[in-house]
């Protein structure tokens, strides 16, 4: 078992030395490459060739998920009537180690005829694909975590981190949000956490809201019937201060006597609230971090309008 790890430190190792050394080697071209991208007023043709081309795959998926519109082209297929998907304005990203196939060969003469500038990742700078793009971004002329130097791992990975990093360096030029993300990730949990605002499940109706002067005792009575929360407001009906089931286990731990107390002498002033228009996400986090279970809303005058519950949230995924 022991030998067995030491294989994955040993790939581990190697794959590290690869990104340590691509990223010096494009602190000039990276940029040149994003601007390149960015400008185009087409879509990002992303190619290349087995391992490759599984990498451009994902590198494709990843621009369009993050408001940079691309697609996926094999080299071979472009020569057999798919070079049609193709139009001028489009700039072409594509991926060879080597830079020298006879797929890359022949895909460049048709991205030539339609003027579309070429942004490489290839390790041969002086290789076809190297000398015919517009930019080149270089890989390290290295050993492959292979033992035999033949599978495609390290170079590809690294292709991989370059893909990432431009996709990433464009969401930025672009100005690309967390909305924005959300709006083309609709489905599921994640579409949920971006999408979702505190008013989409905040309680609102009848809340537990009395004044501070309230004898605790019926503050108290108030809150078993409200999931264990009171809330204070003055005569405008601006938040003052809450009371939740921590409090009454303090104040009996100490002997006090509920009955002798007002609500605003034990309350927590000024507590944590959020806006109906926050994310959900973001209020979950606060409570968690915080130990609290609930939070008022208040809307732009600090008047409370709903709760939201840690629990409700947590039953959605959150």
């Amino acid at each position: 078992m022991n030998s067995l790890f030491a294989e994955a430190e040993r790939v581990f190792g190697i794959e590290i030395k690869w990104l340590e050394a691509t990223l010096p080697l494009n602190e000039q071209s990276f940029p040149l490459a994003v601007e390149l991208l960015h400008r185009s007023k087409g879509k990002v043709v992303v190619c290349g060739v087995g391992k490759s081309g599984l990498v451009a795959r994902k590198i494709a998926a990843t621009m369009t998920s993050t408001g940079t519109p691309a697609y996926f082209l094999h080299p071979a297929d472009s020569v057999h009537g798919d070079a049609g998907i193709l139009a001028k304005g489009d700039t072409a990203l594509v991926l060879s180690k080597s830079g020298d196939t006879s797929e890359i060969a022949a895909l460049l003469p048709v991205l030539r005829s339609l003027g579309i500038p070429v942004v490489a990742m290839v390790i041969n700078e002086n290789s076809l694909l190297g000398r015919f793009a517009e930019v080149a971004l270089k890989l390290p002329d290295m050993s492959e975590a292979c033992p035999y130097n033949l599978a495609p791992t390290a170079s590809t990975t690294a292709m991989m981190t370059l893909g990432d990093a431009l996709a990433m360096a464009m969401l930025n030029l672009s100005g690309f949000t967390a909305e924005d993300f959300a709006n083309v990730h609709p489905g599921g949990l994640l579409g949920r956490k971006l999408l979702m605002r505190v008013s989409d499940i905040m309680v609102t109706g009848e809340l537990p809201v009395v004044p501070p002067g309230t004898v605790l005792a019926r503050a108290v009575e108030l809150m078993t019937r409200h999931r264990g929360l009171c809330i204070a407001v003055n005569e405008a009906g601006v938040l003052q201060g809450i009371f939740v089931y921590g409090d009454l286990g303090r104040l009996m731990k100490n002997r006090v006597n509920i009955a002798d107390v007002s609500l605003g002498d034990v309350m927590i002033d000024n507590p944590v609230t959020v806006p109906g228009d926050q994310l959900l996400a973001l209020a979950v986090q606060t409570m968690e971090q915080r130990g609290i279970t609930s939070l008022v809303v208040i809307d732009h005058q600090s008047k409370p309008v709903g709760v939201v519950y840690l629990h409700d949230a947590l039953a959605l995924g959150f």
